[in-house]
């Protein structure tokens, strides 16, 4: 109790909850972006239920993995090495998790680009995707993206209070954000594709780092905040312009 007491009363603590919370937040974009454009190839009624298991499991695995604060550290460690780089088990989990992230992203984009017939594609998509086969994917970039979470909020606190605040609330500030997010690239195609653009340079991102080759995140979120913010400004031309031609009608 008077642990806690004394990180309260820290302003130190304080900034470091803030500046952990705001890189939880930046981290979690990754994965919400992910679980949205999967859920959405759901019917509509099990969309909202999908995207609450999916991130309440990510919750759930962030909460559990910081329990486990000492095997975590553990996984930067080198495990082997190929041709003078060595490879940990975090390095194997990044690549493998990147990997999945370019396959699954060029996969969405080749059907975008050459889509079934519609009488068949309504046949194949309880086949192609099922609940419990979008719950397992998510879970399964989840425990990658988690992995990566723990792993940065370790680097920058020692407090394991703060750490698990700063999860709660980016995990809290992802369920607010999912249904407007989804919704928004559903009815939005353009964003779509560019949402799959996204996932590939972060799949490749993780790759990269998996390989040891260091990334700034910060150059590669500002280039998703710019290329969104051109987007924004290309779907209010097309809203104004539609409403312009509904005016004239």
């Amino acid at each position: 109790m008077d642990y806690l007491l004394q990180l309260a009363a820290s302003p130190t603590a304080w900034v470091a909850l803030a500046t952990l919370i705001v890189m939880e937040i930046v981290l979690g974009i990754d994965n919400l972006i992910f679980i949205s454009i999967l859920t959405n190839k759901l019917p509509e009624k099990h969309r909202a239920k999908a995207r609450r298991i999916g991130i309440s499991m990510a919750l759930i695995l962030r909460l559990g993995l910081l329990s486990t604060i000492a095997f975590i550290v553990q996984l930067t460690a080198p495990v082997f090495e190929v041709f003078g780089q060595a490879f940990s088990w975090k390095d194997m989990i990044l690549i493998a998790g990147g990997l999945f992230l370019v396959w699954k992203a060029t996969t969405e984009i080749h059907h975008s680009m050459d889509p079934e017939p519609e009488e068949k594609a309504t046949v194949s998509n309880g086949v192609t995707i099922g609940f419990a086969a979008a719950i397992g994917q998510i879970l399964m970039l989840d425990l990658v993206f988690s992995i990566d979470s723990i792993i940065t909020a370790v680097g920058m606190t020692e407090h394991l209070p703060i750490m698990i605040i700063a999860v709660v609330v980016s995990v809290i500030v992802m369920l607010v954000a999912a249904e407007p997010l989804a919704k928004f690239i559903n009815n939005n195609p353009t964003v779509v594709m560019l949402a799959l653009g996204f996932l590939i340079m972060i799949g490749m991102t993780l790759i990269a780092e998996g390989f040891g080759a260091h990334v700034p995140k910060g150059y590669v979120y500002a280039a998703m905040a710019f290329s969104a913010a051109i987007e924004c400004l290309n779907i209010a031309r097309r809203n104004r312009h539609a409403r312009l031609l509904a005016a004239r009608q």
